[in-house]
């Protein structure tokens, strides 16, 4: 009878964490690993990878929700766009040295072989690869990427996106609103696309254009 109770409580009992956590830690690699072969090879591969959007108006605050992911300030700030090109943020988890400090730094794919310990640099960097976009502060759907190695974030892909800005400034072209909407339209439409809308606490949800563009994209919020 004791033996009976021992094998159904051994069979009730939940699988071992081991046996469980390794399958994402191993799956998100290669999903990056893909991405970035793709983004060198140029591919229109109709394979879609899963990926986290972010989107949002112009100063919605995209820039300090990745930021606060991060725990790090390395976007570029500004009045105008900051984000001209869509930014692929890899995140991934690193773990702390054997006297428990810890080792945080950037890579850009454009840049192999060269990390960044000085997160200022990366905001100085990426501010200067914004400007192939050109210099009338238009937009670009070239990529940029840019891997953060650190203890503390989660293995995570996330796509920063220019913001909506509804009235051209200065010599931007005038149809700027409809090419960052189209931009944007692009990735979020992908059903593997998880979207994270922006917007700020002042304003009124009923016109986020974050939220009008995610319903656009999956109406029904699957």
């Amino acid at each position: 009878m004791a033996e009976e109770a021992a094998a159904v409580a051994a069979s009730t009992q939940p699988p071992p964490q081991s046996s469980v956590a390794p399958l994402g830690s191993s799956v998100i690699p290669i999903v990056n690993k893909l991405q970035d072969i793709f983004a060198q090879l140029g591919s229109q591969s109709t394979i879609e990878l899963p990926q986290v959007a972010v989107v949002g108006s112009q100063s919605s605050g995209k820039s300090s929700v990745l930021e606060s992911l991060v725990g790090r300030d390395f976007l570029p700030r500004g009045n105008d766009i900051c984000t001209r090109r869509p930014l692929v943020l890899q995140l991934l988890q690193t773990k702390r040295k054997l006297d428990g400090s810890e080792e945080e730094y950037g890579e850009f794919l454009h840049l192999p072989g060269k990390r960044f310990y000085d997160f200022s640099e990366i905001r100085w960097l990426q501010a200067e690869t914004d400007r192939e976009a050109g210099g009338n502060k238009g937009v670009s759907d070239r990529q940029i990427r840019l891997k953060i190695f650190s203890p503390n974030v989660l293995d995570i892909t996330l796509v920063d996106l220019p913001g909506i800005t509804k009235v051209p400034v200065g010599d931007q072209p005038s149809d700027i609103e409809a090419r960052i909407r189209t931009m944007i339209m692009s990735y979020i439409k992908q059903p593997s696309c998880l979207i994270l809308a922006v917007t700020p606490a002042n304003s009124d949800l009923a016109n986020s254009d974050a939220l009008q563009l995610a319903g656009n994209a999956d109406p029904d919020g699957t």
